[in-house]
């Protein structure tokens, strides 16, 4: 359970949680036993099987029945409508099954990746950084989200790493690259202003008005990884 239950949840499970199942791989690999594993790659394939659209797409929450296990209703929380393609849903999707490859190697989560990727390349505006949802009424009138183009950007690079096609490496990576030559620039880089933070124009909960355009955080995060992966020749 990701939140915790309410009048319109009772078991509420988000995209988000793919990010954690690193956490228990490698508690699995340091002395938390092969159990912690077998959690992890559970969640995944639940995930992959009521989260993943046909399309690529993802729905941001899944809730469901505590007591059989079965989906109640699937949700978008944090982006425009149940059926809109939240851009960060997608980034978290994205990271989170390509590193489940690199931990299982089990072809399923590559598979996952490559979908979800290629639906997040196929909707990105001419610079690279998403609007904070892919189906957004009012674009290009929307606010951005930077925090997912860092998250897709660290996710992509990885992924490129593991996809025997030369051609769709080179998407991935070249996108990759795109959103960093973006991100690394202003309107979004926000040196020569009095900000602590790396990275502007990020949106956290548009639909409640919550953080929007402003910094986050994780966006400043997985910048950092992704320019260190970039470095790394990842």
């Amino acid at each position: 359970m990701s939140w915790n239950p309410n009048s319109r949840w009772k078991f509420p499970v988000i995209v988000d949680n793919m990010m954690n199942l690193e956490l228990l791989f490698w508690a699995a690999r340091n002395g938390g036993g092969e159990d912690l594993r077998k959690i992890a790659e559970t969640h995944a394939l639940t995930t992959m099987k009521n989260h993943v659209r046909p399309d690529g797409s993802t729905f941001h929450v899944i809730d469901y029945d505590p007591a059989t296990g079965a989906v109640r209703a699937r949700n978008t929380a944090q982006g425009y409508q149940d059926g809109s393609a939240w851009s960060r849903g997608q980034a978290w999707g994205l990271y989170g099954f390509a590193m489940t490859y690199r931990e299982t190697k089990n072809p399923i989560f590559l598979e996952t990746a490559r979908k979800i990727a290629d639906y997040y390349i196929a909707h990105l505006p001419a610079d690279s950084v998403p609007y904070w949802d892919f189906q957004a009424p009012n674009i290009p009138d929307e606010p951005r989200d930077s925090s997912a183009a860092a998250i897709a950007a660290s996710g992509l690079l990885e992924l490129s790493g593991f996809v025997d096609d030369g051609a769709v490496a080179k998407k991935y990576r070249t996108t990759a690259v795109s959103i960093l030559k973006s991100l690394t620039q202003p309107p979004y880089l926000t040196v020569g202003t009095r900000t602590s933070a790396i990275l502007a124009h990020a949106t956290g909960a548009k639909p409640n008005n919550s953080e929007v355009d402003v910094s986050l955080i994780y966006g400043d995060y997985y910048f950092m990884e992704a320019l260190l992966r970039l470095k790394r020749g990842m």
